[in-house]
């Protein structure tokens, strides 16, 4: 969203560029005394011509000094003695955008028109020709522009390949670490925790196969073993997402509420709006907010009913889980951890995420995601 902000000033600047040089080459010639038919009306033409061409500078830089230079001649044969300002500032965005041989080319074509011209329009002897020639365009002028224009091209590729290698490194090292997180939580976790779940599994089992009344201190061992390992794989399994090959997305969410139905969830599934392709990290983020916001409601809401809601907008993905379980505004539960990596997750797209309980009992979950910002 901000590159296509950036991108609308830079076009504004450009006419109002194009519209200024145009004025300033029209009044100059103006100033002087020239007929308004034939070829004086061509050389206002000419001069109006050469000042807007600039406003496709920045998009076909080459075409435009094409055009300025063509213009620059054909209003010094018209007898206009206007300086070419316009082709000055065409070398200028030409030797920006880096063609350099072709703007070389194209400058030593005009100068050496510009004296022909002069004497085309037959106002001017030989010395004269040439001087009006030198007036229009000084070589001093052509080679700073030209400098000027390479220079600053030089300096934003240097500043762009700075700031790519500087994402770069801070990517593959944010990636190392999060692999380096992954295997530490995997190796020093995973087998205690396997153990204790496997053990408390088989002594509940030999305890009902023996008719024994099971304790409920090591029920809750085992429910905590349980809901250890699960929550154990799925911060593996975010830790190992490397954000290039991601397992799941908006196409897997209603494979997510079928798996929460089968483990006694009664939760729906709703998509509206006509559905579009969206970037792959929005689709991440909104798989990562459903998951997260079931796994709450199985855990935390005291209910077993839950409504998913997705609504593919034109620039946003809208998001909206509901349960009607025990949460009330006068009794809203803490925020945990789950709650605040959504939040970090939707605000990191640009996003807005909304966790409040609902005037009607339960929880609500909405989040906004901009596709065109992700992208």
């Amino acid at each position: 969203m901000n590159i296509g902000r950036f991108r609308v000033r830079a076009g504004v600047r450009d006419w109002l560029i194009a519209v200024g040089v145009a004025a300033a080459l029209l009044v100059t010639g103006l100033s002087g005394q020239h007929s308004a038919m034939g070829l004086g009306l061509l050389g206002y033409v000419l001069l109006v011509a050469g000042g807007l061409a600039l406003a496709a500078g920045r998009r076909a830089p080459v075409a435009v000094l094409a055009v300025a230079g063509l213009c620059a001649v054909g209003y010094q044969a018209a007898g206009f003695d206007v300086a070419a300002v316009a082709f000055l500032f065409a070398v200028y965005a030409a030797m920006r955008a880096g063609h350099r041989i072709v703007t070389a080319v194209v400058s030593v074509v005009v100068l050496a028109s510009l004296p022909l011209a002069a004497l085309v329009s037959g106002l001017h002897d030989t010395g004269e020709a040439f001087a009006q020639a030198r007036g229009a365009l000084q070589v001093a002028w052509l080679i700073a522009a030209g400098a000027a224009g390479e220079a600053l091209r030089q300096a934003e590729q240097r500043a762009d390949e700075a700031e790519r290698t500087r994402e770069e490194t801070a990517r593959r090292r944010a990636d190392e670490e999060r692999l380096h997180i992954a295997r530490e939580l995997h190796d020093s976790l995973t087998h205690q925790i396997s153990v204790i779940k496997v053990q408390s599994e088989a002594a509940v089992h030999v305890a009902r196969k023996r008719g024994e009344e099971v304790p409920e201190a090591l029920l809750a061992i085992r429910e905590a073993g349980r809901e250890a390992s699960r929550e154990l794989r799925a911060t593996l399994e975010a830790l190992r997402d490397d954000d290039t090959t991601p397992p799941h997305g908006l196409d897997h969410i209603p494979e997510l509420v079928e798996r929460a139905g089968r483990s006694g969830l009664e939760a729906t599934l709703t998509i509206e709006g006509q559905r579009h392709d969206v970037p792959i990290a929005v689709g991440r983020t909104a798989y990562r907010v459903v998951q997260e916001s079931l796994t709450n409601i199985a855990r935390h809401a005291d209910t077993v009913t839950a409504s998913v809601h997705i609504d593919y907008r034109p620039d946003t993905l809208a998001i909206r889980i509901d349960d009607d379980g025990k949460a009330t505004p006068d009794s809203a539960p803490e925020p945990g951890i789950g709650l605040l990596g959504m939040r970090e997750r939707v605000t990191a797209l640009g996003g807005r995420l909304r966790a409040e309980p609902r005037s009607e009992g339960g929880f609500t979950i909405q989040a906004e995601l901009p596709v065109e910002r992700a992208s």
